[in-house]
């Protein structure tokens, strides 16, 4: 259990924090101790080393803020494992997280930016094997079409797990996909 939310990644040497931790919760002395569960290898566990890279990178480019991403990908695969019997039985649980950690980082940005002013952006490690110029030029779209494309694109999720995991209609999703691509082709072939 210790392992649970060990990162496969540490950007820029960051030492994981007290909040990504499994804090084990004691019973009182009264009370046995439970049977510790044995670990499932299609469990939460295994779903987590599985997605939690890809949700990350999708968070980071939507929200073009790597340390506000790793916050949200902590968050949401927290709440994922909290009620991992309904999240794990859903036909996408990666589609539910990144909704999760998209609507957490939403809030949160919103309360940040009442706060005090956005900090200047910053390069997405994360995603180095991108041409520069395409992220830059993702990074102008409109929230919406960013997370739609994202969603598409990078998270590779079908037209109807896009518009699930967004909230959408498919309608939506393919109209939001279409124009972001539209403005991605335009701004790609002008810089060349």
């Amino acid at each position: 259990m210790s392992e649970l939310f060990a990162y496969a990644w540490e950007p820029h040497g960051v030492r994981p924090r007290v909040s990504d931790m499994v804090v084990p919760t004691t019973a009182p002395r009264s009370a046995p101790a439970p049977a510790p569960a044995p670990p499932a290898a299609d469990g939460f566990e295994g779903f987590y080393r599985a997605h939690v890279d890809r949700v990350y990178r999708a968070l980071a480019v939507t929200l073009r803020r790597d340390d506000l991403a790793h916050e949200a990908v902590d968050e949401a695969m927290a709440r994922a494992y909290a009620k991992w019997p309904v999240v794990g039985a859903l036909d996408n649980p990666a589609g539910w997280v990144f909704r999760v950690g998209l609507n957490w980082a939403t809030s949160r940005w919103r309360k940040l930016r009442r706060e005090s002013p956005p900090p200047g952006e910053a390069d997405h490690p994360a995603l180095d094997s991108t041409p520069v110029g395409a992220l830059l030029v993702l990074a102008e779209l409109p929230l919406p079409q960013r997370a739609v494309v994202t969603c598409r694109i990078l998270l590779d999720l079908s037209t109807a797990e896009t518009a699930e995991a967004l909230g959408l209609s498919e309608g939506t999703v393919k109209s939001r996909l279409s124009r972001g691509l539209a403005t991605l082709r335009t701004q790609l072939s002008s810089e060349e």
